[in-house]
């Protein structure tokens, strides 16, 4: 289960990395180890921005700078060429202690238009990879954005989420692209 959180220190000439479970003391390493802490933590160390799609995904930050690990704050433009696009839509990912076991929870804002979307702003899980047989530890965080990216513009149709959303994009297309425009300028950009 991966519950633990990767702190790296600097004091004085001497680097360092801790490594916390539930911001408890587990272990010291140096430096030279990092390369076993990516084998060990890979996804601890991801990229934070994907260039060429534009997504960008932050820990959260704590009132002492400190990395919340469990939260992450995204933001993921819409694509080029789509209605969608001129929008950076906010979400979140909120991981539990049994990740990569357990899916991270992705909500837009409450009320966020989308087919895949529920009411409250929650992604369908099985949705953002189209997963008939369920979540695989081996996703990546990156794959989940990545995908999520995929999904705003072609919506699963296998698992809907939003009734109104769903309703519109399979009986009324042209009213579906109007709410996609207007959502697209509720949402500048984050960071």
């Amino acid at each position: 289960m991966l519950d633990r959180q990767v702190c790296k220190l600097r004091t004085k000439d001497v680097a360092s990395i801790k490594v916390l479970w539930r911001n408890q003391f587990v272990e010291e390493t140096t430096w030279e180890a990092e390369e076993d802490m990516k084998k060990r933590y890979p996804h601890l160390f991801e990229p934070r921005e994907i260039p060429d799609q534009g997504i960008v995904a932050r820990p959260e930050t704590g009132p002492d700078g400190s990395a919340n690990l469990m939260v992450w704050h995204c933001s993921i433009p819409g694509k080029t060429a789509t209605d969608w696009e001129g929008g950076f839509y906010p979400m979140t990912m909120h991981f539990s202690e049994n990740y990569p076991y357990k899916p991270p929870k992705c909500k837009f804002p409450q009320g966020f238009f989308h087919p895949n979307v529920y009411p409250s702003g929650k992604v369908r899980p099985q949705s953002i990879l189209n997963q008939d047989h369920g979540w695989s530890p081996v996703i990546t965080v990156k794959q989940i954005l990545m995908g999520i990216h995929y999904l705003l513009d072609w919506p699963s149709t296998n698992y809907p989420a939003q009734i109104e959303g769903y309703n519109i994009y399979i009986q009324d297309n042209v009213e579906y692209k109007r709410r996609v425009r207007q959502q697209a300028e509720q949402y500048p950009t984050l960071f």
